[in-house]
């Protein structure tokens, strides 16, 4: 059986937004250990835990942003399978919104840094190709929408 995971690609607009959408930025943590990849918050579900209530707790646990902080965007949510650490694996991932521009972003230990992207930038640095397709089907999604 798949390993099961599920987040959230957490975003802000910036306040004067330019015509090139690059007003979208994505946060990516950049994990501690292994190879050091670059993704959105994400977790395994817990017993007993709905697929977004992981998602929110992950966000809460690994970058310190609460699920008051946060708007979920409706319509959005894409399923990711794969294998790693040479077992399959599944996440699915949500789109939200940051309500604060500022929001403090707090790591802990499983993560070693943060940054908010672009898209191109965020891409780069995904270092795997589901990933990157994800950040670019939010990205779309988002400039497609009036949200």
């Amino acid at each position: 059986m798949a390993l099961r995971a599920c987040g959230l690609i957490i975003f802000r607009r910036c306040l004067i937004p330019k015509m090139d959408n690059t007003a979208i930025e994505f946060l990516l943590l950049q994990a501690s250990d292994g190879i050091h990849h670059w993704t959105p918050p994400k977790g395994h579900v817990e017993p007993g835990e709905s697929d977004l209530e992981t998602a929110l707790r992950e966000a809460q646990e690994e970058a310190g942003i609460e699920a008051g902080q946060l708007t979920i965007i409706e319509g959005f949510r894409r399923e990711l399978n794969y294998v790693a650490r040479e077992k399959p694996k599944t996440v699915i991932y949500w789109l939200a919104e940051v309500k604060d521009y500022d929001v403090e972003v707090r790591l802990s230990h499983e993560h070693q840094a943060y940054r908010w992207l672009g898209l191109h930038e965020a891409c780069q640095l995904a270092q795997f190709k589901e990933m990157k397709a994800v950040l670019q089907e939010g990205h779309q999604f988002l400039c497609s929408t009036v949200v």
